[in-house]
Formats: structure tokens, C-alpha cells, sequence
């Protein structure tokens, strides 16, 4: 329960420690589980002390145990084996200091640590940590490679003496850390996000040899594999040897076997690729000169084609049979015109031989009366009636005069008029 306090009426430090220590007894045995990091056992001692930690955090706490408890797994405990321990928590009201009383100790064997890491496994698939989309694809020729790995290790040389030897250019961002033990997971996800965070960082690598299942277990941690899922720069995993499968294999975005197979797989050999540019440059040579080749054919067959070596000789064969045409054309037009004018002149001579002018050029004459009416019949005209008399040559006037005789016809007679 909360203490009233104020600065006019504080609690002594005592009382605070025995507050404490009462909150604490009424917490009861728990269940704990740690890494060993440090153990002591004094020859004889009656009380064995060792320290828990937990991989995944920065967090330890002392544990005292009865020799008689300890011994039960003496021989199958040592420093860095994970350990799951029923103790009751104990407050030294002297000092302030907190730590467990181990009533019992049990290792935690490998089978249960593989049960657990499946379990997490499940878990963290099914959030989608683990889904092939998620992978991210690496550059193909990174300018500044990180590198997460042990200090003065097997796997740095390996990585780095691979990766220069195959391209001696390439860069490296080099992160030293813990790579087994309590110590290993903060500082392997620190590494990893310090990379992270840097612009020019292209890929990160982390690299641990091989080692066994206790070894590995800080590069199956869910907080480690979290980290590595949420970098936007690529990870490479290479942890241990081909048989070794750590959780980080999973989440990152390229797995390789090895170390070595690191550096194969994220730096390109320049001597292949050197290799790859002469074979395309050949390649793309042989396709061009196919091409031209191919062209040249197919100009030499169309320019030995009739119509292209010579241009003109279907003109010139087209052009006689229009000048045949044409001769052929002006023949039937003058015989339609020979034709056309033999019966113009026929007919010409008809209508000169019956038209009027003919017949009064044989002597001939017509009468119009004054207002062009043609006399026809001597009844159509009256003694003294003035005509137009019209004659082949031209024209006169004359007059009417009329003279009755019993059983006679009435006849004119013309007389000229001056």
C-alpha cells in the first residue's frame, strides 16, 4: 500500500528498506529462467552464489543457493548454460540489495530449447516476420557493405578476404560484438541498427561460424529477429554452417550457408562479370554483323530484281503499247471523222439541192406580202397591192393588177416599181 509521506515528516531509510523487504516476502516462489554468467563456489561453503541474466536484455540478478541444492546439477551447470530456477526473492534491508534463494535448479536441455525456439518460430510467422514479400532485394554491386561480427574472427576474414578478392573495391563497415554469451543479443541488435541508420550502408551482414544449438541461441532472439525485420536496409544472415538454422535465417532477406557464401553472394566476382560483359559484347557483335549481313542480302536479291536493275525497260515496253494504242486511236478517229464528213457533204448536197435558193436560182421567184406573209394562192392578194418579189440574186417590188374574163382565172400581172 502507499506510504503518506511529506518533507516535514520523510521516512528513515530503514523504514523504506523494511517496506520494501515486506512487499517482497509477500511475492512468493517463482519459476525463473537466466543464463548463467557468473558462479561461485567456495570449498567449503554451505551457500553457492551465481548470477542470472536474461540474453535478450541488459538485466541480471544475484542468486544464492544451498550447496546441497547446487550439487544436484552441479555436473551438468556451468557458466553460460541456461538454467530455470524455482527461488523466492529476498530483500538484504542492510545494503538494499535484491536476490533470489534457489530451493531447486534445472538445466534447460537442448530438446526444450528447440521446442521453445519452434514455438517462436510459429509465433512470429504468423505475425507475417518470415513472408517472402517482405524480402528485400540486394543491389547488385554495394558500395559500403556492414559487417556484424565477432572480433578477430574466423567469419570477418572470411567475409572480408572473399569479398575483396572477388572486388577489390568494395567497402566495409565493420561492427565488432559478442557473438554467444548474455552479452550477444543487445549488442548484435545495436550493431545492426547503428548500420541501419547510416545513408551509405548498401547491405548487412551478420557472420558467426558455427557452433552448437546453446552457441546460436542470441541469433534465434525474438527481439534480435524483430530488429532485422524492421531495417529497410537488406539483411544478410550467415550464422554457422549449412545443418545451423537460426530464426534469423528466416527474417532476413538472403540466407547464405556460410560466411564465405556471404561474400559470394553479395559481392559480384569483377573477373565474372568481366567475363559476362565480353561474352554479351561478342554476343551483341555477332547478332549486329547477323543483322547487316542478313540486310545486305536482302538489298543484293531485291537489287537484282528486273524492276530495280533496270527501272525503265517496263516503261519502255509500256510506252510502245501506248504508241500503239495511240496509233490505233487516231485511226479510228479519222475514220469516224472520214466517215462524219462524207455524210455532212451528202447531206449538204441534199439541203442545197432542196432548199429554196436552188430552186429560185433556176428561175424563181417568191412573193411576200408587206409583212413577210409568202403568197401562195392569187387569192391572197388585191388588184394594186404592192409585193416583194425575192429572186436568187435579190429582191424588187412589184405591183397587182387584175383583169376578170368570163371563164377565165384572175391573174396578176408584175409591174415594176422604180
Amino acid at each position: 500500500m502507499a506510504v503518506n509521506t511529506s518533507p516535514e515528516s520523510p521516512l528513515p531509510v530503514g523504514e523504506v528498506s523494511r517496506l520494501i523487504g515486506g512487499w517482497i516476502d509477500r511475492l512468493g516462489a517463482v519459476w525463473v529462467e537466466g543464463q548463467i554468467t557468473q558462479l561461485s563456489r567456495r570449498p567449503g561453503a554451505g551457500v553457492v552464489f551465481l548470477t542470472l541474466r536474461d540474453p535478450s536484455y541488459d538485466i541480471s540478478v544475484s542468486v544464492t543457493a544451498y550447496r546441497q541444492v547446487f550439487d544436484t546439477v552441479a555436473d551438468v551447470v556451468s557458466e553460460g548454460a541456461r538454467v530455470v530456477v524455482l527461488a523466492k526473492p529476498e530483500w538484504y534491508a542492510p545494503r538494499g540489495q535484491l536476490s533470489l534463494r534457489a530451493t531447486e535448479i534445472r538445466p534447460v536441455g537442448v530438446g526444450e530449447l528447440l521446442a521453445r525456439l519452434e514455438m517462436l518460430k510459429k509465433s512470429l510467422a504468423a505475425e507475417g516476420l518470415f513472408a517472402p514479400e517482405r524480402k528485400k532485394a540486394l543491389p547488385f554491386l554495394p558500395q559500403l557493405i556492414g559487417l556484424v561480427c565477432g572480433r578477430a574472427s574466423a567469419a570477418e576474414r572470411d567475409v572480408l578476404e572473399n569479398a575483396r578478392h572477388r572486388w577489390p573495391a568494395v567497402r566495409f563497415e565493420v561492427r565488432n560484438v559478442p557473438v554467444q554469451g548474455v552479452h550477444a543479443v543487445p549488442q548484435v541488435v545495436q550493431a545492426v541498427k547503428e548500420l541501419d541508420e547510416m545513408d551509405d550502408v548498401d547491405v548487412i551482414i551478420v557472420a558467426r561460424g558455427g557452433g552448437s544449438v546453446e552457441d546460436l541461441l542470441p541469433f534465434s532472439d525474438e527481439q534480435l529477429v524483430r530488429a532485422v525485420a524492421s531495417c529497410r536496409t537488406p539483411v544478410v544472415s550467415a550464422i554457422g554452417h549449412e545443418p545451423d538454422n537460426p530464426l534469423l535465417d528466416h527474417v532476413a532477406d538472403l540466407r547464405a550457408s556460410t560466411p564465405t557464401d556471404a561474400a559470394k553472394k553479395v559481392v559480384p566476382d569483377v573477373g565474372e562479370e568481366y567475363e559476362r560483359v565480353r561474352l554479351l559484347r561478342d554476343r551483341a557483335r555477332r547478332c549486329v554483323e547477323a543483322f547487316i549481313e542478313r540486310e545486305e542480302r536482302g538489298l543484293a536479291h531485291a537489287l537484282a530484281r528486273p524492276s530495280i536493275e533496270d527501272p525503265h525497260r517496263m516503261i519502255d515496253e509500256r510506252a510502245d503499247h501506248v504508241a500503239s494504242l495511240l496509233d490505233r486511236g487516231r485511226r479510228c478517229l479519222g475514220h469516224l471523222l472520214d466517215r462524219a464528213e462524207s455524210e455532212l457533204t451528202h447531206t449538204h448536197a441534199r439541203v442545197v439541192a432542196l432548199s429554196p435558193a436552188a430552186t429560185m436560182k433556176r428561175g424563181y421567184a417568191v412573193l411576200q406580202k408587206a409583212d413577210g406573209h409568202v403568197v401562195r394562192d392569187p387569192g391572197e392578194v388585191t388588184a394594186d397591192e404592192a409585193l416583194r418579189a425575192r429572186v436568187a440574186e435579190g429582191e424588187f417590188s412589184v405591183r397587182v393588177e387584175a383583169r376578170t374574163a368570163a371563164g377565165t382565172d384572175t391573174r396578176s400581172d408584175a409591174r415594176t416599181d422604180a
